[in-house]
């Protein structure tokens, strides 16, 4: 039997603010569809004491075809609220969700950004005692996102309980104090949040990438070369993992050769959050020489300046022979943060300035 969870038990205590993270089918989602009674646990059981509001997948609870009212009547009835409270809370619900112009438009040509503004706006005024949030704060725009968490620090101030999943930990670090890193359907750790991060990056450090363990095999250092240490830094030299968007990156890879290569070619990749590719870096491209390379050895590279949107991305590392015929090594490092001002993926992969001119 396949577990989604295991063993999994923890307390949460009134006022809490507790981060969720983990690895893509860690059991994140699986966990708080079970807290918000969505989804039945096969063994166990939870106590939940207190109003639930829940923010889980984009559109949940919303029928399509309905108005953005109809919708916001239709929300707030499935998580609990009475029809009298939702209209005393309509004009905020709205206002909240910045979505007046469109309220009796069906929420089917809504964009994406507009379903989770209103669908947060609707939890969020239900007055919850206990907030479950699920990643989908990223899908709007970066100011809605800053709204959204100034509205969740002045529940926190009333003393509402919050558990909130994402893969920044920029946000959970912000919010959270208490952390919960799953891995596998399991707890492996519950405590301070600086250590539960540091915990998850450790072990999305220089894990071999799953496509290509069929071709390289599972144990990376018994590859003809293996990455040992990968390195973030801004242009300056100084070790960093935050970076705004222009700035120029510095990556260092500390690697082990097994066995004397031939002008490998060295291919880095940052990969978003959600496994999209948005740039790669490579020798041979940018006819650099690597020559011969043999035993332990450096190799950087100073990045043009990134003109990717705000979002977290892995570093992927990929090692081939000089004609990219076989693959050496295949590994995923460290999770870096680039930040834009304004822009998040909802408005693409990069942003980079145009110049416009006006005819007649």
């Amino acid at each position: 039997m396949l577990w989604s969870l295991k063993d999994v038990s923890f307390r949460v205590g009134r006022g809490e603010a507790i981060g969720v993270i983990g690895r893509n089918g860690a059991g994140k989602s699986t966990l708080l569809k079970i807290l918000s009674q969505i989804t039945a646990p096969t063994t166990g059981s939870i106590k939940l004491f207190g109003r639930v509001g829940s923010l889980l997948e984009v559109g949940t609870g919303f029928h399509p075809e309905l108005t953005g009212r109809e919708n916001v009547y239709l929300n707030g009835a499935i998580i609990g609220m009475s029809r009298s409270e939702i209209s005393r809370k309509f004009d905020q619900i709205v206002e909240f969700a910045e979505v007046d112009r469109f309220i009796d438009t069906p929420v089917k040509r809504y964009s994406s950004g507009m379903y989770v503004r209103l669908a947060f706006a609707v939890a969020a005024h239900m007055e919850p005692e206990i907030l479950l949030i699920d990643e989908v704060l990223s899908v709007g725009d970066l100011a809605f996102q800053r709204k959204c968490m100034e509205h969740v620090k002045r529940l926190q101030k009333r003393d509402v309980t919050l558990l909130f999943v994402s893969h920044n930990m920029f946000s959970i670090k912000a919010i959270c104090d208490r952390s919960i890193y799953l891995s596998e359907g399991k707890v492996v750790f519950d405590g301070r949040t600086d250590e539960a991060i540091r915990l998850y990056d450790q072990e999305g450090r220089l894990e071999m990438a799953t496509w290509a363990q069929a071709m390289v095999g599972s144990d990376p250092t018994k590859q003809p070369i293996y990455i040992t240490d990968i390195e973030t830094m801004n242009e300056a030299g100084e070790s960093r993992t935050l970076f705004d968007h222009g700035e120029r990156i510095r990556i260092r890879l500390h690697f082990d050769a097994q066995e004397t290569l031939h002008e490998p070619n060295f291919n880095v990749a940052l990969i978003r959050s959600d496994d999209v590719a948005c740039c790669n870096y490579n020798t041979a491209m940018d006819k650099f020489s690597t020559a011969t390379v043999s035993g332990a050895g450096v190799i950087e590279l100073l990045t043009p300046p990134i003109k990717l949107v705000s979002e977290l991305y892995s570093i992927q590392v990929l090692v081939w022979d000089a004609s990219f015929q076989r693959l050496y090594c295949a590994q995923v490092g460290k999770n870096i943060h680039i930040r834009h001002p304004e822009l998040n993926t909802e408005f693409g992969v990069f942003h980079e300035s145009a110049e416009w001119s006006w005819e007649g």
